[in-house]
């Protein structure tokens, strides 16, 4: 038999001998790893292996996938992960982590000073260095020394009550005076301690500071306010309609000179 007669197409490269069925014909000896459409058949049928990538291109490849997953992923990760992750990411990706980075701490601070507090809490002298002074970063504590059986010290816990809910992010405490401070005075009584990051900022000592039992809520919340512990969202001093009505009524009954010009006359 003429093998070359049973070749369909010439042959080029290396060549073997087949049989088949009782008969022998030659084909050709392709190499697997030539980019060609039967051999793309050949891999799909499972005739052939997959190709071979070179190292320096499978590690390549490697990089390229972890890369993209990073890419897939870090939206997702914490702030954590992200500090921990960060030399696993390319340098397109640099100024996206950051950005992702600073939202998380954002989102992290948003979380530890909303709704932190919102309610007046009661401490003892052994809990004041952790509560007050080791409060934390950030953190703005009123202290209230009251004692029970005093009319202003029990309308200012209900005012601070009031204002604990209104401003969470702040830290409202109370303790009974003696309690806390061991042999401090009555006298002293009501008596405001202001906090911030464990230094004192300001205090309100005695009953003539808060104005007695008119004291309102409002009032209260400008003064903390202006120490720093609140942020109100009053415009102006609430008192000081107040002091001007007092000021206004204290003229009008105050005799004028035209007024003390005729009494003297009548003598």
């Amino acid at each position: 038999m003429n093998h070359s007669e049973l070749l369909p197409f010439p042959c080029q490269g290396k060549e073997q001998w087949c049989d088949f069925k009782g008969l022998s014909y030659l084909t050709k000896m392709q190499d697997p790893n030539e980019d060609t459409e039967w051999n793309d058949i050949l891999r799909k049928k499972g005739i052939l292996p997959p190709k071979e990538i070179p190292k320096d291109d499978e590690e390549e490849e490697a990089v390229a996938l972890q890369q993209q997953s990073v890419v897939k992923t870090y939206e997702s990760m914490t702030l954590d992960e992200l500090e921990e992750n960060e030399d696993e990411f390319g340098e397109d990706d640099e100024a996206a982590i950051e950005m992702y980075k600073q939202q998380r701490l954002a989102e992290w601070k948003a979380a530890q000073m909303k709704n932190v507090f919102g309610e007046l809490g009661e401490i003892s002298g052994q809990d004041y260095v952790k509560e007050v002074n080791k409060a934390g970063d950030g953190i703005w504590v009123v202290l209230h020394l009251y004692k029970q059986g005093i009319p202003l010290c029990t309308l200012i816990n209900q005012h601070l009550s009031v204002l604990a809910k209104k401003f969470p992010q702040t830290k409202f405490l109370k303790s009974i005076s003696t309690t806390c401070i061991p042999n401090y005075p009555d006298r002293n009584l009501p008596t405001i301690f202001v906090y911030f990051e464990g230094e004192m900022k300001a205090q309100f000592i005695g009953p003539l500071v808060f104005g007695g039992m008119n004291l309102k809520a409002e009032e209260l919340e400008w003064r903390l306010s202006e120490s720093g512990a609140v942020k109100t969202d009053l415009e102006e001093n609430p008192r000081k309609n107040i002091e001007d009505k007092l000021m206004s009524s204290i003229r009008s009954s105050l005799p004028t000179r035209k007024d003390s010009d005729s009494e003297d006359e009548d003598y």
